[in-house]
């Protein structure tokens, strides 16, 4: 029987989280993993249609994979994710032609069966009636594992599409995730990244599994707690997380020792009115607020953020409050995105796409050259100062890794030493690398 699979996945960490499950399932059917898809029987692109430009990529990538057919008859190709399941009446799927499969991510439970009708795959994975993420993942890394916590989104951004991709909000048990890190733990994991679309809105749906000890009251703050109490965990990040649910125990929870010395907390606009319009649900002045708020509980705290330039009707002057909010928070690092278009969401049905594509670059050009120079200046701050580094990578005699505060740092070593968290001293600061030492 064929039996090779190529993965490609496209998006957030959340999608390569639901990778590493797609790669358990077919390796439980006796599959093998191959690095090109010239050697595959099987290609699987797991989607994101978060913007345009990542939905486009899908099809290219369909149409040149189909080319591979002429090749190898027996090549199955299958789209799934986010495309799917935001793809009501699969009319998308039309402009894919020579799919095999297409499915949304929570239906992976069903794809053994499909396989198998295919002639791929040496044995049954029995995954049918379970919830896809029963499913343990094959972890990508030996020393970092993604851990979902909450999966879908019942917030309903104006400009969002993953409500309707990934569907209502649902909570994994608290049982299920402690089963889930200790498995990576007792696997080599010393660094965990926990998941979700709104990741501190999280509720357990079995709070009496939490410990009697345990002294919080919210259930994400909870859970962060008793990571903390796990010994092979070395260090913990979240994301992402939303302003409105940045409550105190939250913001607590950032002072725990294995805490990463680094926030990433998506605001979007500084002005008050393009917010609204967005429904995110606060303003620029409780954003502040918080902000406050984290800096006095964890001072130095390194900040990140994503941002959304040329959503419908936003003026130069809402441009500008974006900017001066950038500035005055201070962050170290931004994902900027130009506003793009996504079918069912509210800002497609109350609002005209009116920002020409050539302002919205503008103005994604200006943004980045003010987040270059802000995040230049945090880095030189670094000069001569240690850092934590855990090292995910080694070539040729250099290591590289992140520090404490989710910063790339670069040194010299004889030896491999992925996987393990190195003192060093910062030498070279440079815009996107801290060029290091070991100490």
């Amino acid at each position: 029987m064929k039996n090779k699979f190529h993965i490609i996945t496209f998006g957030c960490e959340m999608n390569k989280s639901d990778s590493e499950r797609i790669a358990a399932v077919l390796q439980q059917m006796g599959m093998d993993p191959v690095s090109s898809p010239q050697e595959a029987d099987l290609i699987i692109l797991n989607s994101c249609v978060v913007r345009q430009s990542a939905q486009d990529r899908i099809y290219g990538q369909v149409k040149n994979f189909n080319k591979l057919k002429k090749q190898n008859p027996g090549l199955v190709i299958v789209v799934t994710g986010c495309l799917p399941g935001a793809d009501k009446g699969a009319k998308l799927k039309n402009k894919m032609p020579g799919l095999d499969l297409y499915f949304p991510i929570a239906e992976l439970v069903n794809l053994p069966a499909m396989l198998k009708e295919r002639g791929l795959g040496l044995q049954d994975a029995r995954l049918s009636g379970r919830d896809y993420l029963d499913i343990l993942p094959r972890n990508q890394s030996k020393f970092h594992a993604f851990i979902v916590v909450n999966t879908g989104c019942d917030q309903y951004c104006s400009y969002c599409i993953v409500p309707h991709a990934r569907g209502r909000l649902r909570h994994r048990p608290v049982k299920q995730i402690f089963h889930e890190i200790e498995k990576a733990a007792s696997g080599g994991a010393v660094s965990l990244t926990l998941l979700g679309q709104i990741v501190n809105n999280y509720h357990a749906p079995d709070p009496e599994n939490f410990l009697r000890s345990n002294p919080f009251s919210n259930h994400f703050a909870k859970l962060l707690w008793e990571i903390n109490q796990i010994p092979k965990i070395k260090r913990i990040f979240w994301t992402a997380p939303h302003p409105v649910y940045m409550d105190d125990e939250v913001i607590q929870a950032l002072t725990f020792s294995k805490q990463v010395n680094y926030l990433h907390l998506p605001v979007q606009s500084g002005s008050n009115r393009i917010l609204k319009k967005m429904n995110r649900g606060y303003s620029r002045e409780n954003f502040i607020k918080i902000i406050e708020k984290v800096k006095k509980a964890r001072p130095g705290i390194a900040l990140g953020t994503d941002i959304i330039v040329g959503f419908p009707g936003e003026t130069e002057q809402d441009f500008d409050r974006t900017m001066s909010l950038y500035e005055k928070v201070g962050f170290d690092i931004a994902y900027p995105a130009m506003y793009s278009s996504r079918p069912h969401t509210a800002s497609v049905r109350a609002y005209v796409d009116d920002i020409p594509g050539s302002e919205k670059k503008r103005r994604w050009q200006e943004f980045d050259k003010l987040m270059r120079e802000i995040t230049f200046e945090k880095n030189k701050k670094f000069l001569n100062q240690k850092a934590e580094v855990l090292v995910e990578e080694y070539k040729r005699g250099i290591c590289w890794g992140r520090s404490n505060e989710m910063k790339s740092v670069s040194f010299a070593s004889s030896r491999n030493l992925t996987g393990k968290i190195q003192n060093v001293i910062i030498k070279a600061p440079k815009l996107w690398m801290l060029e290091a030492e070991l100490a």
